[in-house]
Formats: structure tokens, sequence, C-alpha cells
């Protein structure tokens, strides 16, 4: 059984060898290579949770960082993934990964609208090589589904999954309905923080920050049994001011709102061709989502984070971020009568005029 323990030295330079290896593969679309790739690892007793987790989960890492950096497109980290995601399918079936099960049952799963599966994936495969039996429900999984397979399996505890912090209100109320059945909650993924933050204010028993974690933690003992009443909404005493509700339904109209106002406020919208403006009308309707997201969980950060990335990515693809603040003053004059959220777009505004990590007059 592997331990979170780094491989030695001479492994790890095989790692390396077999990622770039990898690597090269998935960005030349070959999934039949990137599959021998990982088969001949194995062949070669290579540990297949190092093949998981410093091999494909680590090409996976550099997808994104390639995408974000916008060195390569949409459809081509779709295509990595997909490749990414067969060759751990392709691991799961060969004889190096197979594990007779003699701990308790886990079940694995995204929250509803979380469309990133592979960390959770990875996660169970990783369970399953430590000798859990695991019921992986991939993406996307609505509470009453996931409740559903809890009342009929006994499963143990939940592992939860979630990449996209604007999920994490939908992941609140999957916390909250394993719990009230009495079953435990670990959670994962970039969504809940890079410290746990968000995992801690939503009530779940346990946070890892990766698969290696997550199996060490599941191997200590059993999750504490969360009371029935354990996490109320009383918790967020914040969302009394029902300025999360608000936002939220008004959304749409909300977005159409700045959208339309955006031409006065900033000129160069008015040369934009329709893909430009689809794209600016998405980049909105995200500005929403977070600011809802902030709101929901009482912490300003999360949107200031967001809305300072985005400049960077904006920035990445060679649109211009100066369209970021009129954008964030629309708002926070539409919203003039929601003191939580005026004060968080303004600090978004504000962390966007004080980024010095881009050069000198540009807001992010």
């Amino acid at each position: 059984m592997s331990t979170s323990t780094p491989p030695r030295l001479s492994d790890s330079a095989r790692l390396r060898e077999l990622s770039d290896q990898l690597w090269k593969s998935v960005t030349a679309r070959d999934e039949y290579s990137a599959i021998e790739v990982v088969v001949r690892a194995l062949d070669d007793d290579i540990d297949p949770e190092s093949v998981l987790l410093d091999v494909i989960a680590a090409v996976q890492g550099k997808v994104g960082e390639e995408w974000a950096a916008n060195r390569i497109s949409v459809a081509q980290e779709h295509a990595a993934t997909s490749i990414n995601e067969r060759a751990v399918a392709a691991l799961a079936l060969h004889p190096a990964a197979r594990r007779t099960p003699h701990r308790s049952r886990i079940t694995v799963a995204c929250v509803d609208g979380e469309w990133h599966a592979l960390p959770a994936r990875l996660v169970a495969e990783v369970l399953k090589l430590r000798g859990w039996q695991v019921d992986y429900l991939g993406a996307q999984v609505p509470a009453p589904h996931l409740i559903s397979h809890l009342h009929t399996t006994k499963a143990d505890a939940v592992a939860l999954s979630s990449s996209i912090a604007t999920r994490l209100p939908t992941a609140h109320a999957a916390i909250t309905a394993c719990q009230a059945i009495g079953v435990p909650v670990l959670v994962g993924g970039a969504a809940f923080g890079p410290d746990g933050r968000y995992a801690q204010l939503l009530g779940a028993e346990a946070w890892a920050p990766d698969a290696r974690t997550a199996a060490d933690r599941l191997a200590e003992g059993p999750l504490p049994r969360p009371q029935v009443d354990h996490q109320q909404m009383d918790d967020l005493p914040h969302l009394a001011d029902h300025e999360y509700t608000m936002v939220v339904r008004s959304s749409d109209s909300l977005v159409r709102t700045v959208f339309l106002a955006m031409e006065d406020a900033f000129p160069a919208m008015r040369t934009y061709d329709d893909l430009q403006r689809e794209r600016t009308a998405e980049d909105l309707a995200h500005i929403a989502e977070f600011l809802a997201t902030a709101l929901y969980l009482g912490d300003e950060d999360i949107f200031t984070e967001f809305i300072t990335w985005t400049a960077k990515i904006l920035q990445a693809r060679g649109v211009p971020a100066q369209s970021l603040p009129p954008a964030l003053n629309i708002f926070a004059r539409e919203l003039k009568d929601f003191p939580r959220a005026t004060r968080t777009l303004q600090r978004g505004v504000g962390a966007l005029t004080t980024d010095h990590s881009t050069p000198a007059g540009t807001p992010a």
C-alpha cells in the first residue's frame, strides 16, 4: 500500500520522464500512445498510485496551467482531459492495480453542477488501491440522487469534490443532506480554498487538499458521525439580510442591465464583434455568480481573488482588463441598496487597481 511519502530520487526521475512522455502524447492528442505510457509503467512495476498522482494528475495540472496562459485552447484542454481520463481507466483495469477490498464502503461524487470529474476520479482510484470499497458516482450528482444512493448502499462516508467556487452553496446543501442521514463528509477540490477554509465554514467533517491526503485521513480512522442537526443555516447568520437570495434571483436582469450600460462606461465595447460581445456577457454572468457566492460565504476574498484571476486570464488572451472596473462600478450602482454586495464590489475594484503584478496602467 502506498503512503504519502514522496518517491526516492531515482523514482522521481523516472516519474518525471513518464510525465514528459505522457505530456507529449496528450498534446499530440494521441490517446493510444498515452495509454501505452501508462500501461508500460505498470508493466515495469511502477507503483500505480504514483502513476495516477505523479504522472497523470501532474500532466492534468500542466494542462490547466497551459490553458490559463492561453497556450492551449478550450478545445485542446477538453481533448487533453479526455485522454487523461482514458489513461486513468486503463490504469484501473490493469492487473497491477487490482486490489481485494478489505476496508469499508465510501461514496465519491462531485457536487451538482460540478463537471470537473477527474479530481474525484483520482480520489476514487487511490481509495480502491488502498483497499476501500468505492462507489464512484462521477460529475454533477444532484443531492437527492446522492442521498438515495447512500440509503441503498449504507456507505460509511462520502468524499465530495468541487473545483468551482460558485458550486459551494450547492456543496453546502449536499453536505447538510448527507449529515442529516448520519453520513460524514470529507470534501476536497479547489473550491474549498487552498487551506480548506470553506470546508470548515460549511461544516464538513474533514477536508483534504489532494487524493493522497484524503486517503491518509480516511485510513487514520472513521470520520466523526455528524449530529442530525449539526449544520443549520443559522450557522451562516449573514444570510439573514437576504442579499444572497436577491442577487441570485435578479442575476439575469442584473447582467443584462450591466451589459447595456457598458457601452457608455467602456466605449471600446462599441466596436466589439458578436463573439466578443458574447464573451463579455459570459464574463458578466461569472461576476454575478462569484458575487453571490461571496455573499453566501460572507467572505469578500473569494470575489477579489476571482476578479484578479479574471484580469490575468483576460490579459493572457489580449483582452483589455480595463473593462473590469467599469463593470464592477455598474454592478455596485445597480446594487446600491445592498451594503455587503456594494462593499464586495468596491473591494474588487480596489484589488484590480492595486495589483502590481501587471504593467502600470493596467487595472489587474
